[in-house]
């Protein structure tokens, strides 16, 4: 899109502060509270101008703050913390959750007006137990974001560990995979991925019917 050279910005809502949530997201100007740095901040939205605002794990975001974001999705624009200027915003936002929103509305823990807001284009990304097809082409393409960054030796996967890979059932779906490609290719000696550089736990699971989602 026109906005592909511009910033992407993650921000995850469930490790947002209660106390600093404000000055996270919206920055403030200089002085306005003990700890501030003297020549203020420019907050997390901000800093997506012209480009990205990836709000990850929005179902986590505390029911208090809410307001503060619909108020910036329907106006687009925000004012630091200590400060009455309206700062425009020129910002794409994107939202993920692992949880139900329309559950959450009905238990009053999510607010209404704020999903309606944010469900414009809606994508469900299936369980990777569902689209088996995905899973060596992402750990293969891990392991090489490993290489490059970490210098690991594991570049390839043996039929024996694909076997494996392919037939556990991943309730913790792509996060839980990248993690035991990084477990085995911190511990591997050799190029290529084997059964036994996986987890124990994993190479004697039976396949679960029913796993979490």
């Amino acid at each position: 899109s026109n906005r592909a050279n511009g910033p992407f910005i993650e921000v995850n809502c469930a490790v947002l502060h209660e106390n600093l949530i404000e000055s996270e997201l919206f920055g403030y100007e200089k002085g306005d509270f003990t700890g501030a740095a003297s020549g203020g901040k420019i907050g997390k939205i901000e800093m997506a101008q012209g480009g990205t605002l990836f709000l990850d794990e929005i179902g986590e975001m505390p029911l208090f703050a809410q307001p503060k974001l619909l108020r910036i999705l329907q106006e687009y624009e925000l004012e630091r913390v200590g400060s009455n200027k309206k700062i425009h915003l020129d910002i794409r936002i994107i939202a993920a959750t692992n949880r139900d929103l329309n559950d959450m509305v009905a238990e009053k823990k999510f607010r209404s007006d704020l999903l309606y807001r944010i469900n414009v284009i809606n994508l469900k990304l299936p369980p990777l137990r569902t689209r088996r097809d995905d899973i060596i082409p992402i750990s293969e393409n891990y392991l090489k974001k490993l290489k490059l960054k970490l210098n690991t030796p594991l570049s390839s996967i043996s039929p024996e560990a694909a076997d494996i890979l392919l037939n556990y059932d991943w309730p913790g779906n792509v996060r839980q995979l990248q993690n035991i490609i990084q477990y085995a290719a911190n511990l591997c000696e050799t190029d290529t991925l084997r059964p036994e550089d996986l987890p124990e736990t994993m190479r004697h699971s039976e396949k679960k019917e029913t796993p979490a989602p």
